[in-house]
């Protein structure tokens, strides 16, 4: 069970005011954090209570999360209030709490960075939304581990209702890191090929049905494992046109496993070590790879000889501060297009639904406590 922290009348009640102040509404905030009391204002102008994951230091996500319900904030002129229908736990959200990612809110906070909900109320000055829209924040944006959310409009971002809730709530970390490395880092044309590691992760199974979708050949690496022929049948059936493991990949001549493949001229990287050596020696003369994960721990190295007489590029990917940029403009588009290709069956990762009563368990499952498991999407 979730440690959880409820509203009680006198000294507590200032306490969980305040923090939900911070934590809901997020602007404005200083200004009750003085005042000991409620701020008298209509009922239609305040959002219902609201529960969510906090964390009042930085730790293990399992040892300092806990379940906090605190009373509505004011919905100003320009605010939307949104009830959160589901958001996923994503590695990044564990390293926030853990406060090793090199952005993260200052405790205490509300975890979460993506997720979908419904619009359940609106300021007086607000006309681009309406009661019953489904919104996401775009770019995303801290704090979705919780039932209702009031942020200024600006911050939302209506999609189409036809899509499944988990895949909104999904798609603008790892579809969107997919589709931009594909776009944004090297030029690639219809018949090229692309080399990447931890091809079964999200983002390794988005960047494979993207690929096939722009006529882009796959090569794809993953490790050693019980039920391997299944894993690369799985692969095969989104898209992948090659699936070897590492251990498959100890010859001479990878090239000689390409064949009619040409040499891929991008790659990514997001384990590092041995893995990330691989993604190098598939690349042509010329090629580029872009790191965006580490999940071995282990840092890349490169030969000599690549860099001198292949002549190979090496970069990295950072989703973060690609939206930090001017460019964050045409991530509304670009996420529009990748909803697209969810309701066309285009692109699909497999994901597990559960309750918010159940935020325990999904968090030990997303810490990797029981095993390999599919991504975990809380529904509130």
């Amino acid at each position: 069970m979730l440690r959880s922290l409820v509203a009680k009348p006198h000294n507590s009640q200032y306490f969980i005011f305040n923090l939900s102040q911070k934590l809901l509404h997020g602007n404005g905030a200083a200004q009750f954090r003085a005042r000991r009391a409620f701020s008298p204002c209509s009922a239609a102008a305040v959002s219902p209570p609201s529960k969510a994951i906090v964390y009042e230091e930085h730790g293990q996500p399992d040892a300092v999360t806990k379940l906090v319900e605190f009373p509505g904030v004011q919905v100003k002129e320009n605010d939307v209030c949104v009830k959160m229908l589901c958001a996923p736990i994503n590695p990044s959200d564990i390293n926030r709490i853990q406060g090793v990612y090199p952005v993260r809110p200052q405790p205490p906070a509300v975890g979460g960075y993506e997720g979908v909900g419904e619009v359940y109320s609106v300021g007086s000055a607000v006309t681009s939304l309406s009661l019953g829209d489904w919104v996401i924040p775009s770019p995303p944006s801290f704090g979705t581990w919780q039932t209702y959310i009031v942020k200024d409009q600006n911050v939302w971002h209506k999609i189409d209702k036809g899509v499944s809730m988990e895949y909104a709530a999904t798609i603008t970390v790892n579809p969107l890191t997919a589709l931009l490395m594909l776009e944004e880092c090297v030029s690639l044309n219809s018949g090229d090929a692309i080399v990447q590691n931890g091809a079964t992760s999200m983002v390794g199974q988005c960047v494979i049905q993207l690929a096939k979708s722009q006529g882009i050949r796959s090569i794809n690496i993953i490790r050693d494992r019980a039920g391997v022929d299944e894993v690369k049948e799985t692969l095969k059936n989104l898209g992948a046109d090659k699936v070897f493991t590492e251990s498959e990949l100890e010859v001479k001549n990878l090239k000689s496993l390409l064949g009619d493949i040409p040499e891929p001229a991008l790659g990514f990287n997001c384990v590092g070590g041995n893995a990330a050596s691989l993604v190098l020696k598939f690349l042509r003369q010329g090629g580029t790879m872009v790191t965006y994960g580490g999940m071995s721990k282990k840092p890349v190295t490169v030969s000599t000889s690549a860099f001198i007489f292949k002549e190979l590029s090496l970069r990295g990917f950072w989703l973060q501060k690609w939206l930090s940029t001017e460019k964050a403009a045409d991530s509304r588009r670009m996420i529009d297009k990748l909803l697209g290709l969810v309701q066309d069956g285009k692109l699909k990762y497999k994901m597990e639904l559960a309750p918010f009563s159940d935020f325990k368990t999904s968090l030990d499952k997303a810490l990797g406590k029981l095993g390999s498991q599919p991504k975990q999407v809380i529904k509130f």
